[in-house]
């Protein structure tokens, strides 16, 4: 296992994404499955676990919880949570509040069963809480011993340098992969031109934590074309795996999947994720998976590299087999204020 280190600690450059294991998004996962999953991952050689309350509404945390009590080390875990996320019948809000985010760490260590979170995240930016508060709260954590180092996801540039100017910041979030690579371009504001997340990051010694690397499972290898998805399954949103799309990034796949096969003979899973770790600043790529079987490719992404040449030509099929490209933006989570008087409905996280 490859590894790279966030705020001074060794941390595998694979991490082990929770988001299938809560079970809402992506289809039940027993308990006992969910555990070998989080277990599984240790014993090959991945120590960083990223959740959030969100997953599973609390239940992949409690799940890590009792991976880690029933490994018996804590030490061995590093733990990646996040904080920001509130959610009502009327959907997914950014809440960065302090009484939000005071209740969600509480709830985190309680689920965890642990007196530290090793990364705390901020979920998403919430353009209603400056950010300045939302990093003073979480220095005050930090002091307090309750966190021991701080991050973001899916902030930008701009965003990060506000978070950096009140509190230490160690890491940033966003999706990337092979079909979103929205932290490789510039990004306006106002009349400057910033630069890419990426690069700044880098710059600036930020780790970057990509999720998403297999692009929801696109860049896995196992879908095929015209196949449907279970309700409840969050792809049956997803514009990428909707029609004429869907088809684009399937002729993109297949065309990599026989890149992959012929020029290194590795699967089109090892090729996504290895593009990924070999992008300069990223530090590491989350692995989501509901079984510890899907963890066994895992060692063929190690011990190997894509060179110039490759990355080129992997530019060339992606561009020429996807024309008209669909970023993440589904998921951004949806402004406070839109529900209007709604939004006094309880819509806190449903302590167990």
């Amino acid at each position: 296992m490859e590894t790279t280190t966030i705020a001074g600690v060794q941390v595998s450059r694979i991490g082990l994404g929770t988001w299938e294991i809560g079970g809402t998004e992506w289809g039940a996962v027993p308990d006992d499955v969910a555990i070998a999953t989080c277990l599984g991952a240790l014993e090959r050689g991945i120590n960083l676990i990223d959740t959030a309350p969100i997953y599973g509404h609390g239940r992949s945390e409690e799940i890590i919880g009792k991976a880690m009590r029933a490994h018996g080390r804590r030490e061995d875990f590093y733990i990646a949570t996040k904080a920001g996320l509130d959610w009502n019948p009327f959907g997914v809000f950014s809440n960065s509040t302090a009484m939000r985010i005071r209740s969600e760490l509480e709830g985190s260590l309680r689920r965890l069963g642990t007196d530290y979170i090793d990364l705390y995240q901020v979920h998403w930016p919430d353009t209603r809480t400056p950010i300045a508060e939302t990093a003073a709260l979480l220095a005050g954590f930090q002091r307090e011993g309750k966190v021991r180092a701080l991050g973001v996801s899916n902030f930008s540039v701009a965003q990060m340098e506000e978070f950096r100017r009140v509190a230490p910041l160690a890491s940033n979030q966003p999706p990337y992969n092979l079909f979103d690579r929205q932290i490789d371009e510039e990004q306006r504001m106002d009349e400057a031109l910033l630069p890419p997340v990426r690069n700044w990051c880098k710059v600036s010694g930020i780790a970057i934590l990509c999720y998403s690397p297999l692009c929801r499972s696109l860049l896995a290898g196992r879908l095929q074309r015209g196949m449907n998805f279970d309700a409840g399954d969050i792809r049956r949103v997803d514009p990428k795996f909707q029609e004429p799309r869907f088809s684009q990034y399937m002729t993109a796949v297949e065309r990599l999947a026989a890149f992959a096969r012929e020029r290194y003979g590795k699967s089109v899973l090892e090729l996504a994720v290895r593009w990924v770790l070999d992008r300069p600043g990223v530090s590491v790529a989350l692995w989501g998976a509901r079984r510890p079987q899907q963890l066994d490719a895992v060692s063929g992404v190690m011990g190997w590299k894509l060179d110039d040449a490759a990355m080129a030509e992997i530019d060339s099929i992606v561009n020429e087999s996807v024309t008209d490209p669909v970023g993440p933006e589904y998921l951004t989570p949806k402004v406070r204020e839109r529900v209007k008087d709604s939004w006094h409905y309880d819509c806190a996280i449903k302590e167990k």
